[in-house]
């Protein structure tokens, strides 16, 4: 599994395909966050904004190599599902190496304060509690990626229309992991309380690897 995920991130690397999803985000940070900024706040926006660049990459990875080539590299390692989950696999890492870099920043430039700058808020609570937001949204992202592309979805057309939804409804729906741990940072920069979404994350983690199985049985049927 880790030359596979060499091999893929290699792939991505050179196709430069993931020029666009990472200068979103960044071009998003730079219109979102700003210097002086309260930090829970920032952190929210920080996370939110990962779910669907995470979405999108794992789309680049999921489609990047011809199919002849997915056939070969299936052959070699023992079937379609395993060479699928590497794909998913280098896009979820690269996702999290992307959303701790962005959360780190903002931790040096925002204001470790409440909204309202009255009441000061620890900065290694808030930086603990940014990455488990970030990794929530990495994992939703990550599980809309996986259901709204190959195996599931071959049209690029209906796939993209279906990431934007999947990804703007798993940030606005109640009870959505990544809604419950970006709002919880939010509300509680309201307060300077830090949040720590801990059962966010197991439930953003049980639906990505739910996702995950899926996308990779189904690749033996549907390729």
């Amino acid at each position: 599994m880790t030359a596979l995920i060499r091999y893929q991130a290699a792939l991505l690397l050179r196709s430069q395909r993931w020029l666009a999803p990472v200068l979103l985000y960044v071009v998003s940070l730079g219109v979102g966050v700003r210097p002086g900024q309260p930090v829970l706040d920032s952190l929210g926006y920080t996370a939110a904004g990962l779910l669907p660049v995470t979405a999108w990459l794992v789309q680049v990875c999921a489609t990047q190599e011809p199919a002849a080539a997915r056939t070969v590299v299936a052959a070699a390692v023992g079937g379609q599902p395993r060479a699928h989950l590497a794909a998913l696999l280098t896009a979820l890492g690269c996702a999290g190496m992307l959303g701790a870099a962005a959360t780190l920043f903002v931790l040096l430039i925002s204001e470790p304060a409440s909204t309202d700058h009255a009441v000061e808020v620890p900065l290694p609570s808030a930086g603990l509690a940014g990455l488990l937001a970030t990794a929530c949204c990495v994992l939703l992202g990550a599980a809309v990626g996986a259901l709204c592309t190959r195996p599931l979805l071959h049209r690029r057309g209906w796939s993209i229309a279906a990431t934007v939804l999947a990804s703007l409804l798993a940030l606005v729906t109640s009870g959505s992991p990544a809604n419950y741990a970006v709002a919880g940072l939010v509300t509680g920069s309201l307060t300077g309380t830090v949040p720590v979404p801990g059962l966010s994350l197991l439930g953003a983690a049980a639906v990505a690897a739910a996702a995950a199985t899926l996308a990779c049985r189904l690749t033996s049927v549907r390729g």
